[in-house]
């Protein structure tokens, strides 16, 4: 009997000074970028997301956010570098590897979403959730976000019509912006946006489609001349990221750290990375204004026209997906309906983008 007692009172011991180790556990995740740190995604959600992390977790979860690929590595390559545990985490643009998730290219087309790039993150939280899971098996998603509005900054005069696109040469990040800018009569260029600034430098480019966030990091100010956006409350073209973990290294988690992440996850991530967006916006126009380049906003029937060429994007792509055994139009069905929905959901969002702040009201 006294032998059975002291078993189990060894055995009790053990299971305790288990317990209290897996309670105590600290681990450090390493969650990469490809841009500036002083860009308002970094600024806005990742580094507060990591210290609400960080908080909630009381010190026993630490995350390192290391931007402009410091860790290894090209941003194209951020997918891989996940799945493979080459870093714990890190910002995904999908797009950037053309044709490996065709479903999610719904979301980028012409003036599916909104400027806001709340409004549009919703959306693609939910999109995501009916579409995509199955494609990014192999991580841990996190959260899925778009920009907000998407414009045209150029070297010399600003683009106002349609005219005005033919023969430019312009950056363009997804394989839809590039369908877009090609029915414009533009040459595009597939580019991550570590390039594009070397790239406006040395003469390759005319100029690029990209944020007015990631303006100012980009030197946009200096390199380009002028900073066109499209009228109305629909982005021009927009970009789908996902934030995401190495599987394993989620899995590997005890039970209560996994609940702090997944209080940080999912709509509310989603919704936050947007809102961080938009206010990045708010803070790059700012400094294009101040540098005294034109701002321009094309006209409702200039935009009109580009909405037409966009109609044609959209329906060539739908023929493509169909041949592909997607279902293209109830694809861009869906993300238009999730796209309504959030508007619907969430009216008190502004939906025009920060160029429309800073010129029209």
């Amino acid at each position: 009997m006294n032998h059975l007692f002291k078993t189990a009172s060894v055995a009790a011991l053990v299971a305790a000074t288990s317990t209290t180790s897996a309670l105590a556990q600290e681990v450090t995740l390493r969650f990469q970028h490809f841009v500036s740190p002083n860009s308002g995604s970094p600024m806005y959600f990742m580094e507060p997301w990591a210290k609400k992390i960080e908080e909630e977790s009381e010190g026993r979860i630490k995350i390192e956010i290391y931007p402009l690929m410091q860790l290894g590595g090209k941003a194209p390559d951020q997918y891989d570098l996940i799945r493979d545990g080459a870093i714990d985490g890190g910002w995904v643009i999908p797009g950037y590897q053309p044709g490996r998730f065709p479903e999610a290219e719904a979301l980028e087309l012409p003036f599916v979403t909104e400027k806001s790039g709340e409004l549009a993150s919703i959306a693609a939280w939910n999109f995501t959730q009916q579409h995509l899971m199955d494609d990014f098996k192999d991580v841990h998603v996190l959260a899925a976000h778009m920009h907000g509005e998407g414009l045209v900054h150029k070297k010399g005069t600003p683009v106002e019509t349609v005219e005005d696109f033919k023969g430019l040469k312009l950056r363009a990040p997804t394989r839809t912006s590039t369908l877009l800018l090609e029915k414009l009569g533009a040459t595009p260029v597939g580019m991550p946006v570590p390039a594009f600034p070397e790239a406006l430098a040395k003469g390759v480019l005319d100029g690029g489609v990209i944020t007015y966030e990631m303006a100012p990091s980009l030197k946009l100010d200096e390199l380009t001349d002028s900073h066109t956006d499209i009228n109305g409350h629909q982005s021009f073209y927009n970009l789908y990221f996902i934030w995401a973990m190495n599987k394993a290294k989620y899995d590997s988690l005890p039970d209560d750290l996994k609940a702090v992440i997944d209080n940080n996850s999912g709509l509310m991530a989603s919704e936050w990375a947007g809102a961080a967006y938009d206010q990045g916006d708010e803070d790059g126009v700012k400094v294009m204004v101040a540098s005294g380049n034109p701002i321009t906003v094309i006209s409702k029937d200039e935009t009109d026209k580009i909405k037409a060429l966009g109609d044609e994007v959209i329906a060539d792509w739908i023929i493509e997906m169909d041949g592909k055994g997607y279902d293209g139009a109830k694809l861009v069905a869906d993300a238009r309906s999730d796209m309504a929905a959030a508007l619907n959901q969430h009216p008190w969002i502004d939906t025009y983008g920060a160029s429309y702040h800073v010129i029209e009201k």
